[in-house]
C-alpha cells in the first residue's frame, strides 16, 4: 500500500498493538504525529521532556505488559531519552524509541544541519539491544515491527528506530509484515525433567522470584507451583506482586532480613526464576542459600552470573513454570516446613515495621487500606520508599509495583502517569520533594491528559537519602542536600490538581481516602520532618 514514512510508522505500531504512545513533536517527527493523530487509533501522551517520555514509556510497558513506546526528535530529543532507556534496560523493560534524523542527504556528512547528531545511533547502541537507521520508506514499518521484536524477545531489552526526515515524508509502497509467531524461548525438556525431579523430592523447597516472573506473566503459574509442592515464595523488589502478597505462602521481598535469610539457608532446594540476583536483594552477594540452586531464566547470560546453579534451565519464565507443572509428582515437603518459614516472615516484617515508628506505619496502613487492588503504587528514590514502600507495603496484584530499579532518582512521576495511561486506575506515587522538582513540568502532562495520578510527596526540604550518609560519614558536614523548594500545594492548584498540606498520619488518611474516592489527580504535601523520624539504618 502506498503510504508516506510518517504513515508507515503509524501503521507499524498498529500492527504491534500499540496503543499510547509518548514524546514531543518536533520538526523532526512531525509526519509521524499527523498520522497518528489522522489515523485516530493510537493516543499520543505529550509530556514536558523527552526523559519523562522514556521513563512514562517504562511505567506503561510494566504496568501493562505491553510494549511501551517513546517518539522524539533527533539530537537534543533523543539524548534527552538516554536515562529512560538505561532505567528501562536495567529492569529488564520493552521500550521502543522511534527518532527523527536529519535529511538523509546530509546524512553523516558533519554540515551543521538542524539537531544534527552524526553519532546518534553509536550513542543509542550503549543503551539499546537493537538500532536500526532507515534510509528507505520502504524499509520503515519492517525496521520498526523487527526492532520491536527484538525488544520484547527473552529478557526484554530497549531498541531504537532512526528515520531521517524526508522519508518521512516521501510517500512510497509499503508492507507492513506480520509478527513473529513464536518469540517465546522453550525450555530444554530434559532441564526441565530435572528441576521437576528435584522439587518433587525436596523436603524444604523455596522459590524465588525475581522481576522475569512479573514480566513474563507467569505470577499464576508460580503461585500453582508454589501450592503444589508447598514452597514459601520469597522475591526481589522487582518480582514483588509475582505472587500476592496476602497469598499464605508468599515471604515477600525480605530476603536480607536474619529470619528470612534462614529460611533459604535452610533450604534443599531454591528454584530461582527470572532473576539475576542483584545486590539488593543479596546483601551484595553474600546471602547464602541452602541445598541445590536451581535457576530459570530467559537470559543465559545471568546464570551463574552471580551464583553458581547446579540445575541451569534457560528459558521464558511462564513455560518454564507451566512445563514444571505438567511434569512434576506430587511434592513431599515437610509438614511444618511452609509454615515454619511464614512465621519467620511475620517476624521479619513485625521488626522492620516497629522500627518506623507509628506515624509511617499509620500511613503505609492507610495506603493500602484505600488504594485498589489493581492500582500501580509506584516509589521513587526517597526515604520511605526505601525504608517501607519498597518492601513493607503490601503488594496485591502482578505489574502493580514499580520503581527505579536503578536507584536513579526523580523517574517517579512519569513512571505513575505512564501507568495511569495504560491501565485505567488511578496511580499512586510516593516521592521526595528533592527527586520530584526533577519531573515536576509533568505535572501539566497530568492535567492535560486527566491522568489519575495520586501525589504523595514526603517534603523534608532537600536530599533526605543523601543528608543521612552525609551525617555518618562526614562528621555532619552537609554539601548540597538543604533545597529550596516551592509551595507544593499552591504549584499543583496553578494547574488545576487538587492540593493539600497534612502533617499527621489521620489527615493523611482523610485526604488520601477522599483522593482515590474523586480518583485523581491530586497531590498531597506530606511534612516529613512533622512526623516521627526515619533512620537510613534498617
Amino acid at each position: 500500500m502506498e503510504m508516506t514514512g510518517g504513515e508507515a510508522v503509524a501503521a507499524a505500531l498498529e500492527q504491534l498493538g500499540v496503543r499510547h504512545v509518548f514524546g514531543i513533536v518536533s520538526i523532526h517527527n512531525l509526519p509521524i504525529y499527523d498520522a497518528i493523530s489522522r489515523r485516530g487509533a493510537l493516543t499520543p501522551v505529550g509530556v514536558r521532556h523527552e526523559q519523562a517520555a522514556a521513563h512514562a514509556a517504562d511505567g506503561y510497558a510494566r504496568a501493562t505488559g505491553e510494549l511501551g513506546v517513546v517518539i522524539a526528535s533527533t539530537g537534543p530529543g533523543t539524548t534527552n531519552t538516554m536515562t529512560g532507556l538505561f532505567e528501562a534496560g536495567f529492569v529488564s523493560s520493552p521500550v521502543l524509541l522511534i527518532t527523527g534524523q536529519i535529511d538523509s542527504s546530509h546524512l553523516g556528512k558533519g554540515k551543521g544541519a538542524l539537531h544534527e547528531a552524526g553519532q546518534q545511533r553509536l550513542m543509542l547502541s550503549s543503551l539499546c539491544r537493537r538500532v536500526e537507521t532507515v534510509t528507505r520508506t520502504e524499509d520503515i514499518a519492517r525496521a520498526v515491527i523487527a526492532v520491536a521484536e527484538d525488544v520484547r524477545a527473552g529478557r526484554p531489552q530497549p531498541g531504537a528506530v532512526e528515520i531521517p526526515i524526508d522519508q518521512q515524508y516521501r510517500r512510497a509502497e509499503v508492507v507492513v509484515p506480520d509478527l513473529r509467531k513464536d518469540s517465546a524461548y522453550v525450555p530444554d525438556a530434559d532441564a526441565i525433567a530435572q528441576v521437576a525431579a528435584a522439587l518433587s523430592a525436596a523436603a524444604r523447597p523455596v522459590l524465588w522470584a525475581g522481576g522475569g516472573v512479573v514480566g513474563a506473566g507467569a505470577g499464576p503459574a508460580l503461585t500453582a507451583l508454589a501450592e503444589r509442592f508447598s514452597a514459601p515464595v520469597v522475591t526481589t523488589i522487582n518480582g514483588r506482586g509475582a505472587i500476592p502478597e496476602d497469598h499464605p505462602l508468599c515471604l515477600g521481598a525480605l530476603t536480607t532480613s536474619p529470619a528470612v535469610e534462614d529460611v533459604l539457608a535452610r533450604a534443599d532446594l531454591v528454584l530461582a526464576v527470572g532473576t539475576r540476583f542483584q545486590g539488593n536483594a543479596t546483601r551484595n552477594w553474600q546471602l547464602a542459600f541452602g541445598g541445590t540452586l536451581a535457576h530459570l531464566d530467559a537470559d543465559p547470560e545471568v546464570i551463574g552470573r552471580n551464583y553458581p546453579a547446579a540445575l541451569p534451565v534457560v528459558g521464558d519464565a511462564r513455560i518454564g513454570l507451566e512445563l514444571l507443572l505438567e511434569t512434576a509428582g506430587p511434592g513431599h515437603a515437610d509438614p511444618g516446613h511452609a509454615e515454619q518459614a511464614r512465621r519467620a516472615a511475620a517476624t521479619a516484617r513485625a521488626e522492620a515495621r516497629a522500627r518506623l515508628g507509628p506515624d509511617h506505619q499509620q500511613i503505609m496502613d492507610a495506603i493500602r487500606r484505600h488504594t485498589p487492588r489493581g492500582s500501580a503504587i509506584v516509589r521513587d528514590a526517597t526515604v520511605p520508599a526505601y525504608l517501607w514502600g519498597d518492601r513493607l507495603l503490601p503488594i496485591l496484584a502482578p505489574r502493580t509495583s514499580l520503581r527505579p530499579a536503578s536507584a536513579a532518582i526523580g523517574p517517579g512521576l512519569p513512571l505513575a502517569l505512564g501507568a495511569a495511561a495504560g491501565n485505567g486506575h488511578p496511580a499512586v506515587l510516593i516521592a521526595g520533594d528533592g527527586g520530584f522538582m526533577l519531573h515536576v513540568g509533568e505535572l501539566a502532562t497530568v492535567v492535560q491528559h486527566d491522568l489519575p495520578v495520586i501525589i504523595c510527596l514526603f517534603n523534608d526540604r532537600g536530599y533526605g537519602v543523601l543528608r543521612g550518609f552525609q551525617a555518618r560519614q562526614f562528621d555532619g558536614r552537609m554539601t548540597g542536600v538543604d533545597l529550596a523548594t516551592p509551595d507544593f500545594p499552591a504549584l499543583a492548584a496553578s494547574m488545576g490538581i487538587p492540593a493539600t498540606r497534612v502533617s499527621d498520619p489521620a489527615a493523611f488518611e482523610s485526604r488520601f481516602r477522599d483522593a482515590i474516592e474523586a480518583g485523581g489527580p491530586a497531590l498531597l504535601d506530606v511534612d516529613l520532618l512533622a512526623l516521627s523520624p526515619l533512620s537510613l539504618r534498617r
